[in-house]
């Protein structure tokens, strides 16, 4: 199923008191383009970003905003290390029984020791930080492909209407090519026969080759059929998981060549008349085409 390149994606995922949210907004391009917008303390993991959205998009530009919220008067700027204010607790009790001190031991007996209290070491601050945010992107980057994927259907349900469209043209096109070579036969004759009256300085044999090759250049079926064929190879290239747009792109391309070619080869003013009508359908789709990954 084809997916459009636009779109737009947002999560929030909160942790005691740190909050990050990550929006995401794409719009076409030819190739695939990462812009970030992180807090310094994340711009390190540029990369790993860019990594992850790649795991998710194939082509179009994409802006990834990242916005950590921390409320610095609820995070301590030490912890208790709980385990070393167990050990002085011990010590000092049997510190007061040796010296048989009736004084029992307190809170600010405790704190005269440092090593009670530890300051976060700053690499688990930000490995936690990350861990969110990478919550976050993901989140949001399903949200965005949604988003892109509902759309996508929108423009398949479209281009399924013109290529449909197309077919039934071509096959009309191909109707009235057949109707024209024997009228261009006849009104060939016609003409020669007017020119010259004495048929016998006229040698039959090669004014039928010559017809037969005229014929030959007024028919379109070959590009009819191969029109057709493009049009199905489209159809199909719609219906894969990966992406098609490229491809798609470059059949459009082979259509309008043998649009050229039905155009070059006529002179019924109705063929021509169609053959426009095709080149403007195609230039529509073409249109379409350039927001789809």
């Amino acid at each position: 199923m084809i997916a459009s390149m636009t779109g737009f994606g947002r999560a929030e995922i909160s942790q005691g008191s740190m909050i990050v949210t990550v929006e995401l907004r794409g719009v076409n391009s030819r190739y695939l383009d990462v812009t970030t917008r992180m807090p310094r303390a994340l711009s390190q993991r540029e990369k790993d970003v860019k990594d992850i959205v790649r795991s998710y998009l194939s082509r179009g530009s994409l802006t990834v905003a990242v916005a950590v919220d921390e409320d610095a008067a609820a995070v301590a700027p030490v912890t208790v290390n709980k385990s070393a204010a167990r050990a002085y607790m011990k010590l000092l009790n049997e510190l007061r029984k040796a010296a048989k001190v009736r004084e029992a031991v307190r809170l600010d007996h405790l704190l005269k020791f440092s090593e009670v209290f530890e300051v976060p070491r700053e690499a688990e601050a930000d490995e936690r930080k990350w861990g969110l945010v990478q919550e976050a992107l993901h989140s949001a980057l399903k949200e965005f492909n949604m988003m892109r994927q509902n759309e996508g259907r929108e423009l398949s349900n479209d281009l399924e209407s013109r290529i449909r469209w197309l077919n039934k043209t071509v096959d009309a096109i191909e109707a009235l090519s057949k109707q024209r070579i024997p009228e261009e036969r006849n009104r060939l004759n016609e003409r020669i026969t007017q020119l010259l009256e004495d048929k016998s300085i006229v040698d039959l044999n090669r004014l039928e080759l010559e017809i037969a090759l005229l014929a030959d250049k007024l028919d379109v079926t070959e590009e009819c059929v191969r029109f057709r064929s493009h049009n199905k190879f489209f159809l199909e290239a719609m219906t894969h998981s990966e992406a098609a747009g490229r491809k798609l792109n470059f059949l459009v391309q082979e259509m309008n060549r043998e649009a050229n070619t039905i155009g070059s080869k006529t002179s019924d003013a109705g063929i021509a008349h169609l053959v426009v009508q095709i080149k403007e359908e195609l230039e529509k789709i073409r249109e379409q085409l350039q927001n789809i990954e």
